[in-house]
């Protein structure tokens, strides 16, 4: 449990630093941490997908295709379900691909689905053999405490919904 709580909170805070750095001008996501939960909660989705696959004793050379295909339609149901959401509890829309070809309403489109296929790839063939190493070496109470500052940021982000 503490291994994959790990996972969640390191992809939570890189995708919170490389959006902060790809979208300067963007709020990334809707907690007052430096975390935004829809990366680590994808990235937990594709290591469950990479799992059964795994156990679905997938041939080699087909299982990067069908991670990259299931892996990008999960993810794009995510990031749908996810700003559809968070425009309903907050009143907030943080993203919006209606001026993108290819869309599928405002949440989610194509061309993220080629990204979040490709991301999926990057993880489990090259991020998650690096973080293994990281992930590995954190001590227990490390994970207790950011588990427990990150319930404090949903409470107080919840609060103050509205404000």
């Amino acid at each position: 449990m503490f291994y994959y709580l790990n996972i969640f909170f390191l992809i939570s805070i890189l995708g919170h630093i490389i959006e902060n750095i790809v979208y300067v001008h963007v709020d990334s996501g809707i907690l007052y941490g430096y975390w935004t939960p829809i990366y680590g909660i994808g990235s937990l989705i594709i290591l469950l997908i990479n799992y059964l696959l795994d156990k679905l004793k997938i041939n080699k050379k087909l299982k990067p295709f069908f991670l990259f295909l299931i892996s990008a339609l999960s993810l794009c149901l995510l990031e749908f379900i996810g700003g559809y959401l968070i425009e309903i509890l907050f009143g907030r829309i943080f993203w919006n691909y209606e001026d993108q070809a290819l869309n599928i309403g405002k949440y989610t489109s194509v061309t993220m689905g080629l990204i979040w296929g490709l991301a999926s790839l990057l993880l489990i063939y090259i991020v998650m053999p690096i973080l293994n190493k990281i992930i590995k070496k954190i001590p227990k109470w490390i994970t207790i405490i950011l588990v427990i500052l990150f319930v404090i940021d949903i409470v107080f982000t919840f609060i103050n919904i509205g404000n």
